[in-house]
């Protein structure tokens, strides 16, 4: 009798687990996050994951948010792939997923924020909101901005701003050669850039302006055999992932003397791909870099990188590198949302978004009512020597670590958008 009531005991407990630990998962805030995680893209999607995680196991370490309730990152692999991210934000909408996070990749950003917008339109009872931390196409902030899409990085022409503003300043650059990757994001760099250097230095010669595929390139010495023809000063390109670090290798290997302005050089692999020969000649234009803590005395900020490193530290020779300082504002300014909307409902925390200032380390930053545009401070830094009173960290074990160049205000990024929100 005894030996029957301890099995019927038994099968209860087993029971009632079963039925709470569906119901105590479910009570997790999940966040889909949609971006490659194989191919040629994989370790940048791979990297990107583990910028969220690391934010959600700090905040769910200090309670999470709503009274209690913890963030959960579920991943899903686009593949680079806008059909194939179609499909994933399909399957994270029938798990039950309602907040979902994209970056690599403006043509699937793009596909992303028509499909969340058509979901809405059908559901207005059930909507999705889309976060967008890295695709920087200005059309997605201004005519295709959706009161369901959110930006948390900087778009082309704020960067093309910064970076055509620095060279501006130099005198000596008389030629520049630009490359991109061939889809709409890379021809919006070109388009912008080309728009901004005739307006403020129209004594530069562009002598180049060079496309290719999207992740298809094994071997970029020809396209660095031109840029070396042309005898260009600098390079300026938006190139990412894979992209960035065959092209930056293959400079490297043809000794080629141009200074390169890049969007993404401090991105995975950049660094250690090009290595020495960065020294003193790659650029790149960013809303953090990891000694910036040095250069404006914010030692909670050193704790922070050293604790990402710490914990995906990889190997011996290599080492990710906390690089996305955009995630970090995104998931801080996520927490204020969700409390200030009190439930964890699309549109509360749509609205409780909209014209939310909130304070970093290095300044307020401002998420715009009129488009859902972050406007943050930027910064042109150099890949310099490191290791030093000024340079204290390197980046990816290569000797060489960021130094400021210039710093650009919050106000100064703002610029004006023919957005026409039409809000639910």
């Amino acid at each position: 009798m005894k030996f029957r009531k301890l099995i019927l005991t038994m099968a209860s407990v087993a029971l009632i687990s079963l039925c709470l630990g569906p119901a105590m998962a479910a009570d997790n805030i999940k966040i889909g996050y949609i971006d490659p995680l194989t191919g040629p893209f994989g370790n940048v999607g791979d990297a990107g994951q583990k910028h969220f995680q690391y934010m959600v196991d700090m905040i769910n370490a200090k309670g999470g948010v709503l009274g209690g309730k913890k963030f959960e990152v579920v991943p899903f692999d686009d593949k680079i792939s806008a059909k194939e991210a179609l499909v994933q934000l399909k399957n994270a909408i029938d798990q039950g997923i309602r907040f979902v996070t994209q970056g690599n990749g403006s043509s699937i950003a793009g596909a992303l924020i028509e499909a969340v917008n058509k979901h809405n339109k059908r559901n207005p009872d059930d909507p999705v909101l889309f976060f967008n931390y890295a695709a920087v196409t200005p059309a997605f902030t201004e005519e295709k901005c959706s009161f369901w899409h959110f930006r948390f990085h900087a778009h082309v022409p704020i960067k093309m701003d910064a970076i055509s503003d620095h060279i501006n300043t130099r005198p000596d650059v008389q030629t520049v050669y630009l490359i991109h990757q061939d889809y709409i994001f890379g021809h919006s760099c070109s388009a912008v850039i080309q728009e901004m250097l005739k307006a403020k230095r129209p004594d530069i010669k562009i002598v180049g302006d060079t496309f290719h595929p999207l992740g298809k390139v094994k071997d970029f010495s020809p396209y660095i055999a031109k840029i070396q023809a042309s005898g260009a000063d600098v390079v300026v390109t938006g190139n990412w992932g894979a992209d960035m670090q065959l092209l930056v290798k293959a400079a490297k290997e043809a000794g080629l003397e141009a200074e390169f302005y890049t969007f993404y050089g401090g991105g995975l692999g950049g660094p250690s791909g090009i290595g020495a020969a960065g020294e003193n000649r790659v650029k790149q234009v960013t809303e953090w870099h990891n000694n910036l803590w040095n250069e404006q005395n914010q030692p909670a900020d050193k704790d922070f990188y050293v604790g990402f490193q710490e914990k995906y530290a990889v190997g011996k020779d290599e080492r990710l590198e906390f690089y996305y300082g955009r995630i970090r504002t995104m998931m801080e300014m996520l927490v204020k949302a969700f409390n200030k909307a009190g439930k964890a409902e699309p549109k509360a925390v749509a609205y409780a978004l909209e014209g939310m200032e909130h304070d970093t380390y290095y300044g307020k930053v401002v998420m715009r009512a009129d488009d859902h545009q972050l406007y943050q401070p930027m910064f042109i830094s150099t890949m310099v020597k490191a290791g030093n009173d000024k340079v204290p960290f390197d980046v990816e074990k290569t000797g060489l670590g960021w130094q400021t160049d210039m710093r650009v205000e919050t106000e100064t990024t703002m610029r004006p958008t023919v957005c026409k929100m039409k809000r639910p």
